[in-house]
């Protein structure tokens, strides 16, 4: 589904990424682990090329993006994509924050957007508050609402950004559990996530970042429990004491 090849990203004099070699396969959970600044975000930006690439190539279904010409807000649609904060428009109410860009950029009908709308609404447990505005949202829904944002243009692959690192710590569990349900149902994942427990339980393998570079990957029983790469061992003594 998701193909890096020898991705180097470089802000300046400085290199973030540092020739990234990754495969994502079809309904494959992919989580990312890592320090602070290792690069993990920039990978995760690369692969939709909100962040382009200095060098290397990033494939998506086998087409590549990084080559001229290519349609970038055409291949995006296939790519959905939750950060950190939630970016809801303050202005709209819940469902038409989802039916916005599908109406606009897909030319779907306002029946059929608001159809979906609903179902996406309540396969993240809102479905009582299609009305309501962020202001008045936990940041758990607010979270929960990007999320079906993303779904409503029907991505093949999703992209999480520590999706839960600005929640408070009773509200992580409900935006995991949607996370939950993507997988289940075979959704590619790529997500970049501190939560050990979610890429233990539900990732298909565990890439862990360190210095722009992949040190070490595996199942995540292995990597987590059994790690081969000193600084992997550093990282978890620290994260999972």
């Amino acid at each position: 589904m998701v193909e890096l090849r020898g991705v180097r990203k470089s802000y300046g004099t400085v290199e973030v990424l540092k020739g990234i070699d990754l495969r994502v396969a079809r309904g494959e959970v992919v989580t990312v682990i890592g320090p602070s600044g290792g690069g993990k975000s920039t990978l995760l930006r690369c692969v939709n090329l909100l962040e382009p690439v200095t060098s290397g190539q990033v494939l998506l279904e086998n087409e590549d993006l990084t080559a001229p010409g290519v349609d970038l807000d055409k291949v995006r649609r296939r790519i959905g994509m939750v950060f950190q904060q939630f970016n809801l428009f303050p202005h709209l109410s819940a469902i038409d924050n989802l039916t916005l860009a599908p109406r606009k950029l897909l030319r779907m009908s306002r029946d059929q957007a608001y159809e979906r709308a609903t179902t996406l609404l309540d396969r993240v447990g809102l479905a009582g508050k299609a009305d309501a505005y962020p202001r008045q949202l936990s940041g758990g829904q607010q979270q929960r609402i990007a999320i079906a944002r993303a779904l409503m243009m029907d991505p093949h692959v999703m992209l999480f950004d520590e999706v839960t690192s600005a929640l408070d710590p009773e509200l992580v569990s409900e935006v995991l559990d949607v996370m939950r349900d993507l997988a289940r149902s075979g959704m590619t994942m790529l997500c970049v996530t501190h939560e050990m427990g979610f890429a233990r339980e539900l990732g298909d393998r565990l890439v862990f970042v360190d210095s722009g570079v992949i040190a070490e990957q595996g199942r995540p029983a292995d990597v987590l429990d059994r790690p081969q790469n000193d600084r992997t061992r550093q990282f978890l003594r620290k994260v999972l004491r």
